[in-house]
This record gives C-alpha cells, structure tokens and sequence, in this order.
C-alpha cells in the first residue's frame, strides 16, 4: 500500500519544514515553512471578512511591495493572530523579519500564514524562537509535515497534485490546504498553498488563480461563516522550465484538477459533517441569481439538520430557496434528492421515502432545485450541521 505523501508529485524548487513552538495546547507541531530556495513568483487571495488578522494585512502589503516574488511562506497553527491590535501587527512583522534574518532576503519577501484562535495574543517569542529549528529540518520530501503542522480541528492532512506536460518538459503541480471550520464562499475560505514548478509570471498566477477559486474555493460551503484568516497561494518556482504562458489552458486545467480536490477534501473533513452534498440550481433568470439561492439554501440551519437526520424534506430546501431574495415562482420549482423527484411545481409528489433515505445516508449525494426561469446556474459543495459541529465548537477555545 502506498502511502499519501508516494501518491503525489513534488514540484522542484521548494523545501518544506516543520516545528513545534509550543502555540497548540496539544504539543503538537505548530510552524510550518515553505520555502523556494531561489525565490519563486507568487499570487494570491485573501479573505473578505473586514475584520482581518495580522498576517492576511501584511500578507497583503508583502505580495505588493515585493511584486509578486516570495522567497517562503511562514505558517502558525494554534493562534489566529486576530482581533490583537498593533501587537499583532508587530508580532506579524517580527516574525517575518526573523525568518528573512535567517534566510539572508528582505522581509517583504515572506508571507505569513496563522490559524487557530482569535482574538487571544500570539506568543510571538516562542514562533520565533522555532524558526531556526525549523529552517534545520528543511526537505524536498517534507510536505506532508507542513499538511500536518497547519492542522487545527482537521482530522487528517490534505494534499493534492497533477502534472502538466508539453513534450517532453512535465511540470507539477501541488497543493497542501487546511479548513474544517468557518468555511463560507468569500475568498479563501481556508489556509491553501498551491506551488508549482512551471514558469510563470505573477500576472498569469492572479488570473489562474481567480478563474479557479471561483469554481472550487468560492463554492462550497460548511457552517456559513468566513474566517478572519483565509489565504489562498499560488507560487511557481520555474524549476522545470514549461512556460506556462504558452500551456495557459493546461496550466489552468492542473490548477482546478488540484483546487477541486482540496475543495472536496475540505468539505468532507469539515467540523463534525457526516454527508458531504452538491447542490446545483438551475433554471435561474441569472448565474448570480442561481449563486445567491445555492448559498441560502446550503446556509439553512434547518435544511442542514434535516441532511444531518438523511431526512428527504423537500419542503425545507423549497422554504429556504423562497427566501434567497431572488425572484422566483414556486408553482415552477422541481426538486430532486438523489435520483428522485421530491417536489414538482412547487408540490409534493410520491416518491420512495425509505430509498431517499438510503440515499441521503451515503457519504455524499446530490440535490438538484430547477426553477424554471431562465439559463442562470450555480454549484456549491455543501454539508450537513451536526450536534459533533456544535461539541466542537462549544469547547475550541478551552
């Protein structure tokens, strides 16, 4: 049996690392580095949450003044770092110039990451204080580790990889992610970090990059919340010499191969979720309007209890639709729950209740709402709410 880090590619042209400062209560490792030994170019988004921690700020300012060049990404598990006022900043900065002290580079060629807690102070002595520990373990084979070092309440690591090939140049592309919790489409929704050994300009990295978060990072779902701290990354080293610029669909193609994975992953590690769900709208007088009643719908406390319960109650999808705040006529809305129609122009119809059932307690399934109106559709990776989400959301802080 292989084991996860042999099922993937490493793409050339980065290290990883990881540490323990002492940041998690469990003592588990806590720092995680990324590093491009001989720089590499950069993309990346961040989260729209208008309270935003530290390092998504400096983050920020960091990809500007350097112009989309990072020599490593400096990552804390444990500690948000959010909602801690200047200190925070100043423990952001600290950090940064500590790990470029170390790697001989200007400090605006790190980007920081943190995850955890919010609004308790980052023990930025003892973050610091790892960093040569950790720049000591550095390897090309070390990725798993930062999988595993950035985890909070993920209860397994999360990695993904696929080639792009021209030729016979191949170049690789990988992505590590973390998020179980707070995950709501507004870019990020989680901590990603894609790297990749393709040439490619950081202008081509930005437009890559938004194209696909918006199909996969921008379309799931857990619990309805945004994190303070969401960063999605794209870096490549150009170690393998294909120019992305001139494989830009396939370059793109290996990018959503990647970020469809994690999405997935992410959905179905998510905190106490038992069925993951694909929710597709069709037949909306617009794709934004489709978008607004997919999140509604897969928001709905009581439509995520009843998929928590494999409950087939069409007319809690139906109610929750209604309320999207988008034109719709119930009269023309058809819902199905797996392969069954639950609802038919806007009413109940027969359907076989125990096969729904046994459907909606399958891992993952789908549900289908066709409002007849237009061409407008949307997709969202969804999930149900379970009384495990609330254990562990009730107890995080303590």
């Amino acid at each position: 049996m292989t084991t996860l880090l042999e099922q993937h590619r490493i793409p050339r042209g980065f290290t990883f690392a990881s540490g323990t400062a002492g940041i998690k209560a469990s003592g588990r490792p806590d720092v995680a580095l990324i590093e491009a030994p001989d720089g590499a170019t950069a993309a990346a988004m961040f989260t729209r949450n208008r309270v935003a921690a530290a390092p998504v700020v400096l983050g920020r300012r960091h990809l500007l003044a350097s112009r989309g060049t990072l020599r490593a990404i400096v990552v804390n598990a444990g500690n948000a770092n959010c909602a801690t006022g200047a200190d925070g900043m100043r423990a952001a900065e600290k950090t940064c110039a500590a790990l470029a002290s170390l790697l001989g580079v200007a400090p605006h060629h790190i980007l920081p990451s943190s995850t955890g807690i919010i609004g308790v102070p980052l023990p930025v002595g003892k973050l610091i204080d790892s960093l040569p520990r950790v720049i000591a373990s550095r390897r090309e084979d070390g990725v798993l580790d930062v999988a595993h070092a950035i985890m909070t309440t993920d209860t397994r690591p999360k990695l993904a990889s696929t080639t792009v090939r021209s030729g016979k140049n191949t170049s690789t592309v990988l992505g590590v992610a973390k998020g179980a919790g707070m995950i709501h489409p507004d870019m990020a929704t989680m901590l990603v970090y894609i790297l990749t050994d393709a040439v490619a300009p950081p202008a081509l990295l930005r437009r890559v990059l938004k194209r696909v978060a918006a199909q996969t990072f921008n379309c799931i779902s857990i619990d309805g919340d945004t994190s303070t701290n969401d960063t999605a990354v794209l870096m490549a080293s150009g170690a393998s010499g294909l120019r992305a610029a001139a494989h830009e669909k396939k370059f793109e193609a290996a990018v959503m191969s990647v970020c469809a994975s994690l999405a997935d992953q992410i959905v179905a590690d998510g905190e106490g979720v038992k069925h993951r769900i694909t929710l597709r709208v069709e037949g909306a007088s617009s794709t934004s309007a489709a978008a607004r009643i997919a999140r509604t719908v897969a928001q709905s406390l009581l439509v995520k209890t009843a998929w928590a319960g494999a409950d087939p109650n069409g007319g809690r999808v139906l109610a929750a639709a209604g309320r999207a705040g988008v034109a719709i006529d119930p009269r023309a809305v058809d819902i199905w729950i797996g392969g069954q129609k639950v609802c038919a122009k806007g009413g109940a119809v027969a359907f076989d209740a125990e096969r729904a059932h046994r459907d909606m307690s399958q891992p993952a399934y789908e549900i289908r709402i066709v409002l007849g109106r237009g061409p407008g559709k949307s997709r969202i990776l969804t999930s149900d709410l379970t009384a495990d989400y609330v254990h562990i959301n009730a107890d995080y802080s303590t």
